[in-house]
């Protein structure tokens, strides 16, 4: 029995070290691997140099311009070859059905927005509204630079002017270049953006857009080592973005408030262009205490000296203006109600940054010259008895920039 006993025993104490060598083997073999994956991995990484430039939907407009540059009418084209460039276009969601409707690019040409609906099943009035602009400027066989911007770079765009909270709903309705420049104040209320100054936000947004004829790195994100001291350079200012906003507050010992700018839509364009946007109403949004005089006073003389003492009085001589009313954070667009709304709706159609070709000439900071009639998609037809002139603001700031 004692035998036995020794036996068992020494049987159960090498079970144990066999599986434990067996499981090193194993160990040692998936290291081997690993190591051998992760070595070739970083061979593959060793040309990788990361650029100066913000990631963008680059593949994607280069694949559009394969597709724009084969020689072949739009009205020609087959409907695979449709079917891709709706791909192409963000709307990949309909390419089935354009396969089984669509018999070449002519007839897509001539679809209604009643055929988009029903054939295409594209319910989304966005959605209609994107494929009937691309249809429009594909149709026109120029290229502009407004239509280089998809919807990714929208959604940057964003960011850049403060309003990342909207991020979801322009990219759901896949708000390009094109929509962004024929956006209407109903577009806006039907993405949920009530806010008035968040208005004002994408509407002087869009506008320095124009002014740079859409080129897409025309925004300064933070400052450049060769800058000069900050003063009286609206046409510089005009061009910064929510974060160089923020940065220029840290500048001016104003660091604590800073943050306090995200997501409030505050970003060069609106400190200079709009009129009813000033000192006061910048440090209701920086929440900067109305019991705090002396700092309120501070912010005041830094934004003056940053804006420039012209820009200043013009927009003094707004407020002094009967009838103005100030600009607060808490403002909302008044949404009119009831079934006779679609029928008298003329001021609720209009677009978020009226579109007005003197204007746009006028602006247009780099040399690209006035804006093509063709992305003005259902734009108001302007007499020009009617035609308002540009803002005194504007032409000042417009040339400043020119300097």
């Amino acid at each position: 029995m004692a035998q036995q006993y020794k036996a068992l025993q020494s049987q159960v104490n090498t079970e144990p070290l066999k599986k434990k060598g067996s499981s090193k083997g194993l160990k040692k073999f998936f290291v081997k691997i690993k190591r051998s994956n992760s070595q070739s991995m970083d061979d593959k990484l060793e040309d990788f140099k990361r650029s100066g430039f913000r990631s963008t939907a680059g593949p994607r407009l280069g694949w559009s311009k394969e597709l724009n540059d084969l020689g072949q009418p739009f009205g020609r084209w087959d409907k695979d070859r449709v079917a891709l460039w709706l791909h192409v276009l963000g709307l990949s969601m309909y390419v089935g059905e354009c396969k089984r409707w669509v018999k070449n690019g002519d007839h897509l040409l001539q679809a209604t927005s009643h055929d988009l609906e029903k054939e295409l099943g594209i319910r989304n009035h966005f959605h209609r509204k994107k494929l009937q602009l691309a249809l429009q400027a594909i149709s026109a066989e120029t290229r502009s630079p407004v239509s280089e911007l998809d919807h990714t770079w929208v959604t940057r765009w964003l960011d850049d002017i403060g309003l990342p909270q909207y991020k979801d709903q322009f990219s759901e309705a896949r708000i390009d270049g094109r929509m962004l420049h024929c956006l209407t104040v109903d577009d806006l209320i039907g993405l949920k953006v009530t806010n008035q100054l968040h208005h004002l936000s994408l509407q002087r947004g869009i506008q320095v857009l124009r002014m740079n004829n859409f080129s897409p790195s025309c925004l300064k994100r933070r400052p450049t080592p060769d800058e000069d001291v900050l003063q009286n350079c609206p046409g510089k200012v005009v061009l910064w973005t929510n974060h160089r906003v923020m940065e220029w507050l840290r500048n001016i010992d104003l660091s604590e408030y800073a943050p306090n700018l995200r997501g409030s839509g505050v970003h060069g364009a609106l400190m200079v262009l709009e009129p009813r946007f000033g000192a006061e109403i910048f440090a209701t949004i920086l929440s900067i205490p109305s019991n705090k005089t002396l700092l309120r006073r501070h912010l005041s003389t830094h934004f003056v000296t940053l804006i420039g003492s012209a820009v200043q009085q013009q927009k003094r001589e707004v407020e002094a203006q009967p009838g103005y009313t100030p600009l607060t954070p808490s403002l909302r667009v008044k949404v009119k109600k009831g079934i006779f709304r679609n029928l008298k709706s003329d001021d609720r159609d209009d677009f978020v940054c009226p579109i007005d070709p003197r204007s746009d000439r006028d602006l247009c900071l780099n040399g690209g010259g006035s804006l093509p009639r063709k992305d003005a998609v259902d734009a108001p037809k302007e007499e020009d008895e009617k035609s308002d002139d540009v803002s005194p603001l504007i032409k000042y700031v417009a040339s400043t920039c020119t300097r």
